[in-house]
């Protein structure tokens, strides 16, 4: 299958200067400093960042990343995931990025710089079922209506509102995120029992994490592992206290 879509790239670093660059499938843009002589389409004015630090290509519905560094690892992230990210290691030619929205982040004098690349259009099977055969069932059968699965919510909540963070609830934190349900600390741990035993079918961990803790980390693993539980399901939540 091939798609004809653009590939958009924002520039972060330089925010007082937002420009952005097309590429269409089969076009090319060089990222770095840049200099006299060494000409780049995506300019980050970093002095840690190489002149010619890498190279995106366009290629039907998504996009490689070439890290042109020799000493440097590259970190692409997904915004809108679970906290997915791939690294590209010095060297690695032709890395393919698999996420429609992705942060490109490079090592840089005061932390990292970024920039992010936009490709919003990628090719999907067509929906269809087959009537032959045994019918397929569902992998983790969630009922989104039902108690257990806005506590998994709220679970997932820290990670959903920022990937890079570790944080799971505790018990009492999820009983005060969700005060209109009127649980019990026993009530929530029956819940997580039943979601890690009945529903999802998580593991216990070979080296002996208390209960709670495991089953809690192994569900928000899960759950953001195969998209069971997104950002869109935040709305299931009442709006934060500040």
């Amino acid at each position: 299958m091939h798609s004809t879509i653009l590939i958009q790239l924002s520039a972060v670093p330089s925010p007082d200067r937002p420009y952005s660059l097309e590429l269409e499938p089969g076009q090319r843009a060089v990222f770095g400093r840049g200099a006299p002589g060494t000409p780049v389409d995506i300019a980050i004015e970093d002095p840690a960042v190489s002149r010619q630090a890498g190279q995106i290509a366009a290629v039907g519905d998504y996009w490689l990343l070439s890290n042109l560094s020799g000493a440097k690892t590259y970190v692409v992230e997904n915004p809108e995931g679970g906290g997915e990210f791939v690294k590209i290691p010095p060297g690695r030619m032709g890395a393919p990025i698999p996420f429609e929205f992705s942060r490109v982040s490079l090592p840089a004098v005061d932390g990292s710089v970024s920039f992010l690349v936009f490709a919003p259009q990628h090719v999907h099977a067509p929906a269809g079922r087959s009537n032959v055969g045994a019918e397929t069932l569902t992998a983790y059968p969630l009922d989104q209506e039902a108690k257990y699965f806005r506590i998994l919510v709220a679970l997932c909540e820290p990670r959903l509102r920022d990937p890079s963070s570790s944080r799971i609830p505790t018990i009492p934190e999820i009983i005060e995120r969700l005060p209109d349900m009127g649980l019990s600390r026993t009530a929530i741990g029956f819940h997580i029992g039943y979601l890690a035993e009945k529903k999802l079918h998580v593991k216990r961990p070979s080296d002996g994490e208390g209960k709670a803790d495991w089953q809690r980390h192994a569900l928000v693993s899960l759950a953001l592992r195969f998209d069971l539980v997104t950002s869109e399901h935040l709305a299931l939540l009442p709006v934060p206290r500040r």
